[in-house]
């Protein structure tokens, strides 16, 4: 792939652009084999890959510049905006909003933060694009003072980005290193982007987390269907569930499926899939994932657990409790999936008597050395 940022060193994101895409990918199945460690049982199958360029669904796009003359990107080391309009890691439905929307800023009169100073509005324009190109559209503010000016000028946004079906502020007023903050305020009727995945429907709202990567996703997925059917289980969990995309994959008749996860709109996401797809053995709950597998084997006793539980935990892993409790725990198979190969080693320590015995890495973020790696855990 070629990136005209990265040869002029504007931007150094994709850390591994000078390599060949095999390289790539060869190194990544070596350093998730390495961190992992010698493991006989371990059946490695071949890795997805993903496409080069083009893969992002998402724009996390930094607000820089002036009102008049807006950068949407990055910081420079300075704090000045570094424009990637046309980074060619976005999809062309995605890449063709961005400079609609830098126009908009100007239309709208939405001064970019200026991190030194402290002062203007402006912090993100964050973008998701669907399957079917349809966009989900965020800014991120410091303040409700440019909320009337944007939804004055929204109807000509939406007439030139008729693709745009959710459109929301989210308020940010601290002045900390997150990308936005706890309220999100919806301009359009509609309140979800439906990313269509392998045939169903998952509904996607402003604060709701997505794989970056909805081909690799959709891989993923299927993967982990394959694996939990294999073992017909009448009982399943979804530890850290998001927007249900486990879930809802492996939901089949005569089977329970139980999604946990702490934020409260992705849950209202999956919910909305769930019922649009008839699937009524699934329910969905707010809260934390250790304290829901602690709180199970405490009331109901051992009987309280799954056959099998799939984790997705963020890189931090699921952490030696739950770890600990699923060590204990009568479960007999566990699908984890883990975007940080060294946090998954250390929470396979805690539970030994889960061996891994199929393990795949998957390409979400070509460029780069990060990926996602899922391992079919058995009770030995």
């Amino acid at each position: 792939m070629h990136c005209s940022y990265f040869v002029a060193e504007r931007c150094r994101s994709c850390t591994l652009l000078d390599q060949t895409y095999p390289e790539q990918l060869a190194a990544k199945q070596a350093h998730a084999q390495a961190v992992l460690g010698p493991r006989p049982d371990l059946d490695w199958l071949p890795p997805v890959a993903s496409v080069e360029a083009g893969f992002r669904n998402k724009a996390k796009m930094v607000a820089g510049g002036t009102v008049d003359a807006p950068t949407l990107g990055i910081l420079d080391p300075e704090g000045a905006g570094v424009d990637l309009r046309d980074c060619p890691l976005y999809p062309p439905a995605l890449h063709a909003s961005l400079p609609v929307l830098a126009d908009f800023v100007t239309l709208a009169r939405l001064t970019p933060y200026d991190v030194a100073w402290r002062t203007g509005e402006l912090k993100y324009v964050l973008v998701t694009q669907s399957p079917d190109d349809e966009l989900l559209i965020r800014f991120v503010l410091r303040s409700q003072e440019s909320v009337a000016r944007i939804r004055k000028h929204l109807p000509a946004l939406l007439a030139a980005l008729p693709h745009a079906v959710v459109v929301s502020v989210n308020l940010h007023p601290e002045h900390k290193a997150t990308v936005e903050g706890e309220r999100e305020i919806l301009l359009t009727d509609a309140e979800t982007l439906r990313m269509r995945v392998n045939g169903l429907d998952l509904h996607l709202r402003p604060q709701s987390f997505f794989q970056t990567n909805t081909e690799v996703a959709a891989a993923l997925y299927r993967q982990a269907r394959d694996w939990v059917d294999e073992r017909s289980p009448g009982d399943v969990w979804d530890l850290y569930c998001g927007v249900g995309g486990f879930a809802l994959h492996v939901a089949a008749p005569g089977r329970t499926v139980t999604g946990i996860e702490t934020s409260v709109e992705a849950v209202a996401s999956a919910r909305v899939s769930a019922r649009e797809a008839g699937l009524d053995g699934t329910r969905f709950l707010a809260g934390d994932a250790t304290a829901f597998a602690l709180g199970s084997g405490g009331s109901e006793g051992r009987d309280g657990a799954p056959d099998v539980v799939i984790v997705n935990p963020p890189r931090r892993g699921v952490g030696p409790d739950l770890a600990r409790w699923l060590e204990r725990s009568p479960v007999r198979s566990v699908v984890y999936s883990s975007c940080h190969a060294g946090s998954l080693a250390r929470d396979l320590a805690e539970m030994p008597s889960l061996v891994p015995v199929r393990g795949r890495v998957l390409d979400m973020f070509p460029q780069t050395m990060h990926y996602e790696v899922v391992t079919l855990l058995e009770r030995r």
